[in-house]
């Protein structure tokens, strides 16, 4: 699993792409923050804190996360090396957990500089360092496992193709149903409990409670399985396709 993983990072930091994803993700939060006016400006906003830039991160990420992980095992059927992975002496799990974990650090890496943001904010509020940072520690805990099922999803995308831009797409459109499609579906439906277990279902109600600084049980076990889900079916498709 260590091999695996060392592979993946040094496969991102020796090709343009892990400088390519870290450049884009903050190039993206920045623009939309700082300089382009709409929603998400924190000067029009008005407000001294980081919350625009938590709702703004999981979709600049939906994009970004299925962009790292579509070659993830796509190429290794389109080159012909995914039975030579087959062959060694690791388990799929290993193999998966591997890219997992390559994939997971180097979007990590890409939010250590936005830290940056939090003594940016607590300069420009009225009381300097007046910040929530339980709200904020909460918010980047979310993002976190935000992120974590977003990989987990786009390396089992990339295991239904050989070819990338497909494996990029499912991935997208898996981590978007999985994001704001049930929060979507849930609005048309009568308000009662079958309106709150669609919005349960769905990814952003769990991110937004983490994000008020409150660390629920409930939101930790459904990104965690969740997560663990989509790795379980990323391996399951490895063994079908080895049979």
């Amino acid at each position: 699993m260590i091999a695996i993983f060392k592979r993946e990072i040094q496969s991102f930091f020796t090709s343009p792409i892990g400088y390519l994803v870290i450049g884009l993700f903050l190039v993206l939060n920045g623009l939309f923050l700082w300089v382009f006016k709409g929603p998400f400006n924190i000067f029009e906003y008005g407000f001294a804190d980081l919350g625009n830039f938590f709702l703004l991160a999981p979709w600049v990420f939906l994009f970004l996360i299925p962009a790292i992980t579509m070659k993830s095992f796509s190429e290794e059927k389109k080159l012909g090396t995914l039975e030579l992975l087959f062959i060694k002496p690791i388990t799929l799990w290993e193999t998966v957990i591997g890219k997992f974990l390559g994939t997971f650090c180097l979007a990590l890496i890409a939010i250590l500089p936005t830290l940056l943001y939090v003594y940016t904010i607590s300069q420009l509020g009225v009381t300097i360092g007046n910040l929530d940072m339980g709200m904020i520690l909460g918010s980047y805990f979310g993002l976190l496992f935000l992120i974590a099922t977003y990989t987990a999803i786009g390396l089992f995308a990339s295991t239904l193709s050989e070819n990338q831009i497909v494996a990029f797409i499912i991935g997208m459109v898996l981590c978007f149903i999985m994001l704001y499609g049930f929060e979507s579906l849930a609005t048309i439906l009568p308000t009662g409990p079958m309106m709150l277990f669609v919005e349960q279902i769905g990814m952003m109600a769990h991110f937004e409670s983490i994000a008020r600084g409150v660390l629920d049980t409930r939101d930790i076990v459904y990104f965690t399985s969740l997560t663990l889900f989509f790795l379980y079916l990323s391996i399951n498709q490895l063994k079908n396709q080895n049979r």
